[in-house]
């Protein structure tokens, strides 16, 4: 936490389901960046959590699911995911999604 700087290089990626891995990068207790890698057919299970989340495509291609609408998102686009929606998505082009956290999310970090 509080890092000024944090060099992609020196992250760990996590597995954090199949097909899918997270990288943590620089948060504050107010503002979190999270990187998650994404084969093809990756899911990233319908749920919601009380944060505030922005996603940024930064390569790939995904179906997401937000408050029970779907998508298909191509890098460039981005997500606004209020804290309590449900969503979700599924990769359709291994990729990464760039998202970004306000609070932070203290579960990732435990």
């Amino acid at each position: 936490m509080n890092q000024r700087w944090k060099f992609n290089h020196d992250v760990e990626k996590v597995p954090c389901g199949e097909g899918v891995e997270r990288k943590i990068l620089a948060y504050t207790d107010k503002l979190m960046a999270v990187e998650n890698h994404f084969k093809t057919g990756g899911v990233g299970s319908l749920h919601s959590h009380p944060h505030t989340q922005i996603t940024y495509v930064v390569s790939g291609q995904f179906e997401f699911e937000i408050d029970g609408v779907k998508k298909v998102v191509n890098p460039g686009d981005t997500m606004l995911k209020k804290d309590g929606v449900i969503h979700g998505c599924v990769c359709l082009k291994e990729g990464i999604l760039l998202d970004i956290f306000t609070p932070m999310r203290e579960d990732f970090v435990k």
